[in-house]
């Protein structure tokens, strides 16, 4: 067995030693900013978005359709 490094009974003596401090109440927290997901979390909203949650059947989906009105 390996020895310890310093006593366990001075284990945890800093943080029983600093003040403790109020956090700040800052415009920005008071205003929550949702984060954007990233990763698995996007895709999973992508794929419902794209696929799940179209209810218009024999409509076809078009990745980036010319607006219509202004043809002459």
């Amino acid at each position: 067995m390996g020895k310890v490094h310093g006593s366990l009974a001075r284990a945890g003596k800093v943080k029983s030693h600093t003040p403790k401090v109020k956090k700040k109440r800052d415009e920005e927290s008071e205003v929550r900013i949702k984060k954007s997901k990233v990763g698995r979390a996007k895709k999973r909203i992508l794929y419902n978005r794209r696929f799940v949650n179209k209810t218009t059947l024999g409509a076809k989906r078009r990745m980036n359709p010319a607006p219509t009105s202004d043809k002459p």
